[in-house]
């Protein structure tokens, strides 16, 4: 074999090496990938947050709901916010029967004059009540965008899963709604403005 042969046969070798090591970093990677989700959900169980999926329920749950007439429980509802907005319920408590479908409804309004991005996140007291509590529509489930000085009203639909413990009389179902992005810079304003005066000048 010439020395020429035997330096493309060595390439072909390291290139072939090379290949194998890349394959198992893919399959490790997407393995990893893979093992995260049923992480991340253990996650969302523990803290009471659930923003996996975009809805609590599926079609054959609600058609296999009853109403159990027999019980009542107390929901309240509660509102936090981390960002320049008015956010709040527009009734702070009612009460419902397990198995009946029931709206209520948040009402936000963006006291800024630009446009904001922003993403709500539930959680529920006492904590093992999320596992009740199934949500057919809500603002929660994306991201919200609202403009300038928007106001908005916001609708939840749910209902309480009759499996529910019969020692639980009161549900708490609290929002945290807040920013999601970068909000504009005070340069950019501050250009804008010299801008402004410079073509009056």
């Amino acid at each position: 074999m010439s020395q020429e042969e035997s330096g493309v046969a060595g390439k072909n070798k390291l290139n072939a090496k090379m290949l194998g090591k890349l394959l198992v970093i893919a399959l490790m990677m997407f393995g990893f990938g893979y093992a995260l989700v049923p992480i991340y959900k253990q996650i969302c169980e523990l803290t009471g947050v659930n923003i996996l999926t975009p809805k609590d329920i599926s079609v054959k749950e609600i058609s296999n709901s009853q109403i159990d007439r027999s019980r009542e429980v107390t929901v309240e509802f509660d509102a936090n916010t981390q960002g320049p907005w008015r956010f709040r319920p527009t009734v702070a408590s009612m009460k419902v029967h397990p198995g009946e479908m029931t709206q209520i409804v948040y009402e936000v309004v963006n006291k800024q004059s630009y446009k904001m991005d922003a993403q709500a996140i539930p959680s529920y007291a006492p904590q093992q009540a999320g596992n009740y509590f199934k949500k057919m529509e809500c603002f929660c489930f994306k991201q919200q965008t609202l403009g300038p000085n928007e106001a908005r009203q916001m609708p939840v639909v749910f209902y309480l899963d009759p499996a529910l413990p019969k020692d639980v009389k009161t549900i708490t179902l609290s929002y945290t709604f807040f920013e999601v992005g970068v909000k504009p810079q005070a340069a950019t304003a501050a250009s804008a403005v010299s801008g402004e005066g410079q073509g009056k000048s």
